[in-house]
């Protein structure tokens, strides 16, 4: 049976399809890189040199956040993240809702990005937090540590979370030498005074190991937030300093995690200047983020172990809509 000629061309055009279809490789082939980002987010409250406090968005935030592979915000090059490391959330109420949001910023459905979060609801702690209005103030008294990633890249095992291990301080008007005095900072060593009994668990860390699903690669991510006596006196435990005098540690069921998996990224508001890139060496991680991150000081960390692409903003976002500038580290896999 001869075909006609329309026919003929209607076959073709199957047939160059059905070829480009073949020799089109895998979205996630086409794309191995892992986006991390590594953030102090202050509760999505901002606070102002006049004493007063701005709330920001969770969708203003991410705006203000997110970077193309140049380190531009707000261009078409801005591709979903895979995951964000955080520090000071109110809690699952609010780390849940912005990773809904962020999964609204690229048309996904809500839930599309899973979280982990050392305390679900903690217990608000004392103090001012330096607003000017007070109820602004008080959205910042519920403090917790978040990991939020997406599930379309990544996986997660119910028993790969490790949660929680404690920082560690020094007590007020304790004497210091070397890590002498040093303790963890939990119930009873926590701060003076029942306003502050809660205090401690904005420092709880919490570390989990995730699946890249493309590969199959392990991937470690820990999120820790040190007290701010840590500026002073580097302390990670009972008479300890942390790793390389840093006040960074972390703990044994998350260290065995991070010991089983190939990359590795730990983001840190470590409270502390002069930390170095190479502090983490040991573990295989180098430090990323050449500026400053809270005013004038960099206190604010991120550790990664992998081929990192290069950043021309030296892998620091200048306008986070935060107290902190935001790290972050495209990961090649």
């Amino acid at each position: 049976m001869s075909l006609t000629s329309s026919a003929r061309a209607a076959m073709a055009a199957v047939l160059v399809a059905t070829a480009l279809i073949a020799h089109e490789p895998p979205a996630a082939a086409a794309d191995r890189v892992l986006r991390v980002y590594s953030n102090n987010i202050e509760n999505l409250v901002r606070n102002n040199a006049d004493g007063t406090c701005t709330r920001v968005s969770g969708p203003d935030h991410l705006a203000s956040m997110l970077v193309d592979d140049d380190g531009r915000t707000g261009t078409s090059g801005v591709r979903p993240p895979d995951l964000l490391i955080l520090q000071q959330v109110r809690g699952a109420g609010q780390a849940t809702a912005y990773a809904d949001q962020l999964a609204a910023r690229f048309g996904y459905p809500a839930g599309t990005y899973g979280v982990v979060v050392a305390w679900a609801d903690p217990e608000p702690w004392g103090g001012s937090h330096h607003c000017s209005d007070q109820a602004l103030g008080d959205l910042k008294k519920k403090q917790t540590n978040a990991l939020v990633y997406n599930t379309r890249t990544l996986a997660l095992a119910a028993g790969d979370v490790s949660k929680y291990w404690s920082a560690g301080w020094l007590k007020p008007g304790t004497a210091y030498a070397g890590g002498a005095g040093c303790t963890l900072y939990k119930p009873p060593s926590n701060d003076d005074g029942s306003a502050y009994a809660y205090k401690w668990k904005r420092t709880s860390a919490i570390a989990a190991r995730f699946t890249i699903r493309a590969t199959g690669t392990a991937v470690f991510a820990a999120t820790l937030h040190l007290p701010e006596q840590n500026g002073a006196n580097a302390c990670a435990g009972d008479g300890y300093t942390g790793v390389a005098g840093s006040g960074i540690h972390v703990g044994a069921d998350a260290t065995a995690l991070m010991n089983a998996s190939a990359v590795r990224v730990i983001g840190v508001d470590a409270n502390r200047t002069g930390i170095a890139a190479s502090t983490l060496s040991g573990s295989g991680m180098t430090g990323y983020g050449t500026e400053a991150t809270m005013g004038t000081r960099k206190i604010d960390y991120l550790f990664v172990k992998g081929e990192v692409q290069p950043s021309g903003i030296g892998h620091t976002v200048s306008g986070t809509k935060s107290n902190h500038l935001a790290l972050y580290g495209f990961i090649t896999f």
